[in-house]
């Protein structure tokens, strides 16, 4: 990281987290997006990150979401990563902020496939500048949409596979609840129909992903704080958490020591300190 930024490299690409359940079809239809986007605009560079569940009983992880690219001519302007989630909740593995944080100085445009979230699951968020929540036809009625806390943090929903019958159902289920889960929303939230199969809405889709290499967004480095935060609680829990808040909190921090790296050093150094002298 040191060297990228010694040479001038600058981390201000879009990050667009692509989240769901388990079967809906997300990595399929990454790999519909990173090719329509790489076809239209022969400039852009796309990263992937995506992130496999790890068993609980092996701790091993298939990591076989890079089966379902397929090269193409654009293959030089795209970078696949997979990584395990080491059994973390949240949907992202320990390292996916490294790994976007390093991929955003390469790249113009970093995708991160989620694991299969559940209920609470819902890091992405706090990573991604745009997040859209894959769904499948037969997810739900409208109140178990409801009782799905994931519901109120995308910016945009896919219904994925809406070549399947049962699509316009769900799509009125999903809308019919939408209503009640957001009610504070001053402007309806997108959906979208899509089929990674067939193809179907994928170009709609697409041009929403690309308006948010437009937009203004907060880079890579207004997402430190928060992941700082969390590996302060990894690393040294409630001590370190109490220390942070001492020191005034990550953003603080951050700005004193002058990036996430030197943060980290500093941090581990005045901890040990601490606590050899009994202070902490």
């Amino acid at each position: 990281m040191a060297a990228l930024t010694a040479r001038g490299a600058h981390p201000d690409a879009a990050i667009v987290g692509i989240t769901g359940t388990p079967g809906s079809g997300k990595s399929s239809l990454v790999a519909r997006l990173t090719g329509h986007l790489l076809a239209a605009d022969q400039r852009l560079s796309i990263g992937v990150v995506a992130v496999d569940p790890s068993s609980h009983l092996s701790g091993g992880a298939l990591l076989g979401d890079r089966t379902r690219l397929r090269p193409t001519a654009a293959a030089d302007r795209l970078f696949f990563r997979s990584q395990a989630s080491a059994t973390e909740l949240g949907g992202l593995g320990p390292s996916s902020f490294q790994v976007a944080r390093l991929m955003a100085h390469l790249f113009d445009l970093v995708l991160i496939e989620t694991v299969g979230v559940g209920q609470s699951e819902a890091d992405v968020r706090h990573l991604a500048d745009r997040v859209y929540l894959v769904l499948q036809p037969l997810g739900g009625d409208d109140v178990q949409f409801l009782k799905a806390g994931i519901i109120e943090v995308p910016h945009a929903f896919v219904l994925n596979k809406c070549d399947e019958p049962q699509a316009q159902q769900s799509l009125h289920h999903l809308e019919a609840s939408l209503w009640l889960a957001r009610p504070f929303e001053t402007e309806p939230v997108p959906v979208f129909l899509t089929s990674a199969k067939t193809g179907q809405g994928v170009d709609a889709l697409a041009a929403d992903l690309a308006a948010t290499l437009h937009r203004a967004h907060p880079g890579i480095s207004g997402r430190e704080p928060h992941f700082f935060g969390r590996w302060v609680r990894d690393e040294w829990g409630r001590v370190g958490t109490r220390m942070l808040d001492h020191l005034g909190g990550a953003t603080s921090w951050l700005e004193q020591c002058g990036g996430f790296e030197p943060a980290q050093q500093a941090f581990d150094a005045r901890l040990r300190a601490d606590l050899a002298g009994g202070r902490a």
